[in-house]
């Protein structure tokens, strides 16, 4: 049983079904976005900042503002399961469409007790935005079911997986929306879903991505989004003249799957990685810790703070510890105002989806301290989903060299395309990006016309 709520708005700004959301209003304000009312907390509004000083540069008209902030579809379902002791329990689950004028949507499913519309919305806009400042054909979606899925068994996980494709089939597919795993979701639950959509409309590999390399998935798709990181801060520190990441000392508050894999990488590259932290606790060695060996640690079964090649260090201190490049690769709105001003680095590369407040951004700027935006930076999931999504459609498999080559040249590119705008119109990095990306969703827009 899967109860739905959709919610539509044309693109003149007029509603084409409106109906009460399922969120209790105690958990949203109510705020005015692009002329409408709209419920909305501090995450969708935060991106919708970023974006309008990009707009504010760009000087667009009002009615052209609204039709690049409002999503075409906001999706809310209940879905409903039976629990392995038998108890009935519902879960409220969101999909967010928020523009397809370059191509179908794309945008992970996470899976978090505290996943809201709001967060769903702004993550949905924030993928418009990335998949347009690496020029890749796709438009901006997310997903989120509001579960702890540490309270689930995997008979549980599955089942939940299934109902949410039975709930949005009718309007996801290889050609209309392409789901990806997030936060607390991976190949498993992308395998359930690709088998889920199949029962309904066919074989359909491209329908989903971040599958299992042995079930129609993409090599070098788990590491993509780390890996893109290296690359991103590669580009910057090559830009400003800071050198190469050799000898750089590392922060990185979060080490799950992008967090590890970037440190590893920077590690394969000489950089220094001294400190890490996941929910467990934060770790640090000065002299760089042996990531290798931690991830080895962790994937035995132990906790990060059992590891014994460095020091326990409170996860409060994470963001604020001396280094040469701070990385927030967890949770978005961690670097606040307050924390801005104490961060002790030189260069921070948002490795996570709206790490910074605009509030803390604001005092970086003014602090002198270099941010590398979010849209761009882990920009190398969704690359290479596109990669798996393009060897779906082809019934063809790239290996391994050859998916991180053309990784890289997508994200040496997309840099060498913003950051010319950094240079010329004095703004910041992020500013330059989402310039970039407003640019060409817009011409997207006014080629395809508006009627």
């Amino acid at each position: 049983m899967a109860l739905a709520v959709i919610r539509g708005f044309c693109r003149n700004g007029s509603a084409v079904a409106r109906m009460t959301s399922l969120l209790p209003q105690s958990t949203v304000t109510a705020t005015a976005v692009a002329g409408q009312t709209r419920y909305a907390s501090s995450h969708s509004e935060n991106t919708n900042q970023y974006i309008r000083e990009a707009l504010n540069e760009l000087e667009y008209p009002a009615k052209l503002q609204r039709l690049l902030l409002t999503p075409e579809r906001e999706v809310l379902v209940e879905l409903v399961i039976t629990r392995d002791n038998g108890e009935i329990e519902t879960f409220n689950a969101f999909r967010v469409q928020h523009d397809n004028s370059r191509g179908p949507y794309k945008g992970g499913l996470r899976y978090h007790p505290k996943v809201d519309l709001d967060d769903v919305r702004s993550l949905a806009s924030l993928m418009t935005w990335k998949c347009a400042v690496v020029d890749i054909p796709f438009g901006g979606a997310k997903g989120g079911i509001a579960v702890d899925v540490k309270m689930l068994s995997e008979r549980e996980r599955e089942k939940l997986t299934r109902k949410f494709v039975q709930a949005v089939k009718e309007v996801i597919g290889p050609q209309t929306d392409i789901p990806a795993p997030d936060m607390h979701t991976g190949a498993a639950e992308m395998a359930w879903f690709f088998d889920e959509f199949s029962k309904y409309k066919g074989f359909s590999p491209a329908a989903v991505t971040g599958k299992p390399v042995h079930l129609h998935g993409s090599l070098g798709r788990e590491a993509a989004t780390g890996r893109g990181t290296v690359i991103a801060t590669r580009e910057l520190l090559k830009a400003v003249g800071a050198g190469s990441i050799a000898g750089k000392k590392f922060v990185i508050q979060g080490f799950g799957n992008v967090g590890a894999w970037a440190a590893e990488i920077y590690t394969e590259q000489g950089g220094i990685v001294t400190t890490v932290s996941d929910a467990s606790g934060a770790m640090h060695n000065d002299a760089g810790l042996d990531i290798v060996a931690l991830r080895k640690h962790l994937a035995g079964g132990w906790k990060l703070t059992d590891f014994p090649g460095g020091t326990q260090l409170s996860p409060s201190e994470v963001l604020t510890t001396p280094c040469d490049v701070l990385v927030p690769a967890a949770i978005g709105g961690v670097i606040t105002e307050e924390i801005a001003s104490k961060v002790d680095t030189k260069f921070v590369i948002e490795a996570a989806n709206g790490p910074t407040t605009p509030e803390g951004d604001k005092v970086l700027r003014d602090r002198g301290i270099v941010v590398l935006p979010d849209i761009y930076t882990n920009a190398g999931g969704v690359t290479v989903s596109f990669f798996e999504w393009v060897q779906n459609l082809q019934n063809f498999r790239w290996d391994e060299a050859d998916v991180n080559r053309r990784l890289d040249d997508v994200m040496t590119q997309a840099f060498a395309g913003f950051y010319p705008i950094h240079l010329e119109k004095k703004v910041s990095l992020r500013t330059a990006a989402f310039i970039q990306a407003l640019r060409r969703v817009t011409r997207a827009h006014i080629h395809r016309g508006f009627d």
